[in-house]
């Protein structure tokens, strides 16, 4: 492969500083932004309708963001529109502060004020590229030249924002591709603009430093962002903010680490729509710092509610394996990590019931599961599946967890090579109800009348003597699992110890007794010795 063509040149800040980032600690959250309504749209095939963006601007204010780009006003009539909708008709709520994007050209400017007038309160957002490879290719452009439309563009949103005192219009600049912009030249105009703007610290610019098409490590984008951090003139009246893409499927680990370097607040969407490889997951970073017991100020009890809005929204699934909210993110095959999980599960469970406590009260501690599902609001029945990967310990915590069986562990060895058996030969995963059927196919052979009333009393101790003395066998004592409080039938387990093979049987009725003597009486038909009824 033509590696050399991609040789890259670190645009790296000026020598004679020292980076801290890496000693600090993500121990809150970020201020979120949402661009699913504006970068997010822009990058789909099908850009969404006005119904479409209203439910997913819904969904952004119930799920808690603060600042949402609801548009691109002069790009389209649909984003224009939309805007003007919500600047008109009072749909913004008190606490929302919605910013618009433009270009740094005065008529789409004109434009993106259009949009917003009537409205209480709105973020113009001003962006043009910055890098080298982007002024000389795409613009034709010196870096005074770039650095004079950033001046000139700055100074036409104030020009226009003094024409609109009823809105209380604030600012957002972006010099995209920031990321490869020479550092020196990106603090220049960052500077010049925060000054055309009078960024106070009570009126903030947001200064967004993209990662418009991601090049590098993460620790170079937290690099520059720190390094602008430490030089900006008015750094106590700016909110830096950072805007990465996941070019190289690193942007979740370049905003991480930009918070660590300085950056107070993170543009990105609901699971990373956007253009390429889209931008960053918010909803990624969000549970990132919830599992490690940090609020994330977003909520996300419901994720399979979330997603489906935003699938809806954006007409493209979210992938299985997504994290925290794919179908498959909280499920097991591998038999190993079956068994774990089985265990952390029951763990918890018993400790809860030592302390008196609930288990949602405890601290989460189940291998390979970072969070407890449910506190996303998905169950534990999809936690463990299986396949023909799967072991006896996620076999067992199917029936467990869905009737209620508890195996002992000979009997699940036993077990998993018949359900591993049936999973190869019809070439994919059983469903729960499979397996319990396989199970009652395979062990629970009898179907006699239920025992005469002078037979049936006790523990079945008494008859299981009586069928080991006529078949001249061994039976283990009787094994009683799941309960019959909600009206079901009793399941007992029997082994039957004859010629030096253990053969099981399991036997369900409603009482103890004929539970015992139908689960013998399994054991024997499996082990070919009895006929008729004794």
């Amino acid at each position: 492969m033509p590696f050399h063509r991609y040789a890259r040149d670190t645009t790296s800040p000026t020598s004679g500083w020292s980076r801290r980032w890496p000693d600090a600690v993500l121990d809150r959250a970020p201020i979120w932004a949402s661009v699913d309504l504006r970068d997010g749209n822009q990058a789909l095939a099908d850009p969404m309708d006005m119904r479409r963006k209203q439910r997913m601007f819904d969904l952004l204010v119930a799920t808690g963001f603060k600042d949402i780009e609801v548009g691109y006003p002069a790009a389209s009539a649909h984003d224009f529109d939309f805007v003007r909708e919500l600047a008109t008709k009072d749909g913004i709520p008190d606490d929302v502060t919605v910013s618009v994007f433009t270009p740094a050209r005065p008529e789409l400017i004109e434009r993106t004020f259009d949009a917003i007038r009537g409205a209480d309160r709105a973020v113009v957002h001003l962006c043009h590229a910055t890098a080298c490879l982007w002024r000389e290719v795409v613009f034709g452009m010196s870096p005074r030249e770039v650095l004079r439309m950033a001046v000139d563009g700055a100074q036409h949103l104030v020009r226009l924002a003094e024409r609109e005192p009823h809105t209380d219009i604030r600012f957002e600049y972006s010099p995209e591709t920031f990321n490869v912009t020479e550092p020196e030249l990106a603090l220049e105009i960052a500077n010049r603009v925060a000054e055309v703007v009078e960024a106070t610290s009570d009126r903030p610019l947001v200064l967004n430093l993209p990662t418009t098409v991601e090049t590098h490590s993460p620790h170079v984008f937290a690099d520059q962002v720190e390094w602008m951090h430490r030089n900006l003139d008015r750094r106590d009246a700016i909110i830096l903010s950072v805007h990465p893409h996941n070019d190289r499927g690193t942007a979740v680990a370049s905003a991480e680490l930009a918070v660590l370097a300085g950056a107070d607040r993170v543009e990105g969407t609901l699971f990373g729509n956007g253009e390429r490889t889209g931008n960053v997951c918010l909803v990624t970073l969000a549970l990132n710092l919830f599992s490690s017991g940090v609020d994330p100020r977003l909520e996300l009890s419901d994720i399979d509610a979330v997603r489906a809005i935003v699938e809806d929204c954006n007409r493209l699934p979210v992938h299985p394996r997504h994290p925290y909210a794919g179908d498959l993110v909280y499920t097991a095959f591998s038999g190993t990590h079956q068994d774990a999980i089985a265990k952390g599960l029951a763990a918890l469970a018993e400790q809860a019931e030592r302390e008196g406590r609930d288990v949602g009260d405890l601290p989460w501690q189940v291998p390979y599961l970072p969070i407890d599902p449910k506190d996303v609001g998905r169950d534990y029945q999809a936690i463990i599946r299986v396949n023909g990967q799967s072991g006896k310990g996620g076999i067992a915590y199917v029936l467990k967890a869905g009737w209620g069986v508890d195996l002992p562990t000979e009997l699940r060895r036993d077990f998993a090579a018949v359900v591993q058996s049936a999973a190869d030969a019809l070439r994919r995963e059983l469903e729960p109800p499979e397996i319990w059927r396989l199970l009652l196919e395979t062990y629970c052979l009898d179907d006699s009348p239920a025992l005469p009333a002078a037979d049936g009393g006790g523990d079945g101790a008494a008859i299981l003597a009586r069928l080991a003395a006529e078949h001249g066998v061994g039976f283990t004592p009787p094994r009683f699992t799941g309960s019959a409080a909600s009206g079901g039938p009793m399941t007992c387990l029997v082994a039957a110890e004859t010629g030096g093979r253990t053969v099981w049987g399991l036997g369900r009725a409603a009482t103890a007794a004929d539970a015992a003597h139908r689960s013998a009486r399994s054991a024997l038909l499996r082990a070919g010795m009895h006929e008729g009824d004794q």
